[in-house]
């Protein structure tokens, strides 16, 4: 499907609110058809997401320390999940101590599949992507770990406010341009 088409298809998907206020943009190179090309998402005329490029307004983490020592990430923690490190110590580490390192394995592994899905978004050709979303459920698109198909679904209409408001606990493991379009649409209520 040629770009052209699969834009219209895209922006015919987008919630009436950000209609006119949220635009894709892709270019391609004709005579290097082995290079993608590069994909921009523009919200209000700014460029918010350029896939290929780490100086847009949203935060790209370079390493895992770097997610482990930003102050705005929070990570939800269960008590099962205290229960299970419990467990697995045998009862031996004080209460105070076992928050910390539940804290710690779930930040890591936020850590690994966060800087996976910067790389796969940064490596992707938007055009494919974009063709994935479109012949798939939104429920599949809204659970999937892919960055573009997340924020894809959540600037999509068939997406609405209960569902919205239900997603809030998930959103915050989601990477920070995921967090930024959720709560934009969050805004259009």
């Amino acid at each position: 499907m040629s770009w052209s088409k699969v834009k219209q298809n895209l922006e015919s998907f987008l919630c009436p609110a950000l209609y006119g206020r949220v635009e894709y943009l892709a270019t391609s190179y004709r005579y290097l058809p082995d290079k993608a090309g590069l994909c921009y998402i523009a919200v209000d005329k700014k460029n918010v997401l350029n896939m290929s490029d780490r100086t847009t307004t949203i935060k790209w983490y370079e390493t895992e320390q770097g997610i482990k020592n930003d102050p705005d990430i929070e990570i939800p923690i269960t008590n099962e999940e205290i229960e299970a490190v419990r467990k697995d110590t045998k009862g031996k580490v004080p209460e105070d101590r076992l928050k910390v390192i539940v804290r710690s394995r779930k930040i890591s592994e936020y850590a690994k599949e966060l800087l996976s899905a910067q790389s796969a978004l940064s490596k992707s050709n938007f055009i494919v992507v974009a063709n994935k979303f479109l012949s798939i459920s939104i429920e599949e698109s809204l659970e999937s770990n892919d960055i573009l198909l997340n924020i894809l679904a959540l600037v999509d209409r068939r997406v609405g406010k209960k569902r919205m408001l239900n997603m809030t606990e998930k959103m915050k493991l989601k990477h920070p341009v995921v967090q930024y379009f959720y709560e934009l649409r969050l805004s259009t209520f």
